[in-house]
């Protein structure tokens, strides 16, 4: 991304200060004018290219879901609020706009199964539709909500990170002078949000304290998220980080080379269930016969009221196999596809994996630190 891009993101403030708040720049943002329209960061590039996409119709937002172009469960949302937007611009010019304004918002819901941000951003702005009623204002009141809920989430993630941060400082006192080595699973950063990410944002505001710590970052494959996207973000903030492969947490884990594993989620049952990027249950068995703490970092819309059970209740997205069978990568200064298999090999790609609630230390959110149970969420979520 150019400098004037970022800019135009941050009005006149100066970039050096912004990254002082908050270390990356957004990856979403927006145009205004007549015809206002969101551009994003296509994620699927990184870090090898920063191409910049247009958003400009229900369809483009659909489409930039979908394919991850955008990803991460509160930057789907996000994505979603804005796509409402456009289905409302849109809906405008059929004769049933309503029911036009319906099936689009499902289309938006069924782009991707397992986040349920992106179910809670559509249901807010389907909320606001029939409250405001259908009619030539209904599109701005839309967009104007859509950013005020892009806007709210920089700061659910801001306060994410204070209350994380009292973690990375209890273990900092344990061992002066010494890195705080943390553990992470894909890419829960401020790529997949707005600001600060969830995961990330502990570390990030530990980093920019002084307080030395270290990142192992699972390369995660098949997408390979934490190689490409959470490394890039690192090295961007200067964070100290080491990729590793996937499988290296235990052997890690059981040399005494990981303090704390933080990881984002896609999904959290009533009774604190997490679903999140697949690995990440073996993570937590790991940090669990380790004594190593494991605590998953959300927004509360990330938080799905309706559901206890995650395994039987929580949809897993399933995805192509040629994410699996496939790699991307840096060749000859071109981004190119490998295969890495014979050609005839089948794949099998399921997008996420349930981490039952007794493998999780505690789910760091806006509202603070809580048990992963139902008395734990109630007792900081007494409103839900």
């Amino acid at each position: 991304m150019t400098n004037k891009q970022v800019l135009l993101k941050f009005g006149t403030e100066n970039i050096e200060q912004h990254i002082l708040k908050n270390p990356i720049p957004r990856s979403i943002w927006l145009q205004e004018g007549d015809e206002p329209f969101v551009q994003i960061i296509d994620q699927r590039f990184l870090p090898h290219e920063n191409r910049t996409n247009d958003l400009k119709s229900t369809l483009d937002c659909e489409r930039a879901i979908k394919e991850m172009e955008v990803r991460g469960a509160p930057l789907i949302g996000i994505t979603a609020a804005f796509g409402m937007y456009f289905a409302a611009l849109e809906s405008l010019r059929h004769d049933d706009g309503e029911t036009c304004l319906q099936k689009k918002a499902a289309a938006l819901r069924a782009s991707r199964p397992t986040a349920v941000n992106l179910m809670w951003a559509v249901d807010q702005q389907m909320a606001l539709a029939k409250a405001h009623g259908f009619n030539q204002q209904l599109p701005e009141a839309l967009w104007n909500n859509a950013k005020m809920l892009m806007e709210e989430d920089a700061e659910v993630c801001r306060k994410i990170g204070t209350y994380g941060l009292e973690l990375i400082k209890e273990i900092a006192a344990k061992k002066p002078g010494e890195p705080v080595n943390i553990l992470t699973h894909c890419n829960a950063g401020s790529l997949a949000v707005i600001e600060w990410g969830t995961a990330t944002a502990p570390i990030y505001q530990a980093h920019l304290q002084g307080i030395k710590v270290h990142v192992w970052v699972d390369e995660t494959r098949p997408r390979n998220q934490g190689a490409n996207l959470t490394a890039y973000e690192l090295g961007v903030a200067k964070v100290p980080h080491t990729l590793v492969v996937d499988n290296a947490g235990g052997h890690l884990m059981q040399h005494g080379m990981v303090d704390l594993c933080f990881v984002g989620c896609d999904r959290v049952t009533k009774n604190g269930d997490v679903a999140n990027k697949i690995g990440t249950y073996l993570k937590a068995l790991a940090a669990n016969d380790n004594q190593v703490p494991f605590y998953v970092c959300l927004p509360s819309s990330t938080i799905d009221w309706q559901i206890s059970d995650g395994l039987s209740e929580i949809e897993i997205e399933e995805r192509s196999d040629e994410e699996v069978r496939y790699i991307q990568g840096l060749h000859d200064g071109e981004v190119k596809q490998v295969l890495i298999c014979p050609e005839t090999t089948a794949g099998y790609n399921i997008g996420f994996d349930v981490t039952p609630a007794r493998l999780v230390t505690g789910l760091v959110t806006e509202r603070g630190i809580c048990q992963a149970s139902a008395a734990g969420l109630a007792s900081i979520f007494p409103d839900k």
